[in-house]
């Protein structure tokens, strides 16, 4: 059979993805974006999971995670895998270590199949007002 890109069904950011009996994946810590009181702010381990179907080959996802002033990656990761058939699917997870964001502002998530962007999405680093900025 010949090589058929998959469709993406399915991308989540988030803190840790688990696995548990019965090869079932729990994700942990969804973030949709990050509320601090100041930057720079980091985080240890952040995990991008992904799910792809109704394709058949072997690939390469890339993915990263863009700086929200120059658009180069902060940080990125890959992940090789195969599906043998059409109704196969893979799940990935790209784990990003040591992640820095140096100031508020809207990053972006980048995720590529062979070189191919897939998708991209908005991750907003916001500031939030703390006790002592609302007077007490």
């Amino acid at each position: 059979m010949e090589k058929i890109a998959p469709d993406l069904q399915a991308a989540i950011l988030c803190e840790d993805v688990r696995n548990e009996v019965g090869n079932q994946q729990s994700l942990i810590g969804i973030i949709a974006m990050i509320q601090t009181p100041s930057v720079p702010v980091g985080f240890f381990k952040l995990c991008l999971w992904a799910r792809w179907c109704g394709g058949n080959g072997t690939f390469v996802q890339q993915s990263y995670l863009l700086d929200e002033e120059t658009e180069k990656p902060l940080v990125s990761s890959e992940v090789q895998f195969s599906l043998n058939s059409l109704e196969s699917h893979a799940t990935n997870v790209n784990f990003f270590g040591g992640v820095q964001f140096p100031s508020f502002g809207v990053y972006h998530i980048e995720i590529h199949l062979d070189g191919e962007l897939k998708l991209r999405f908005a991750f907003p680093v916001m500031r939030v007002a703390t006790r002592q900025d609302a007077g007490g």
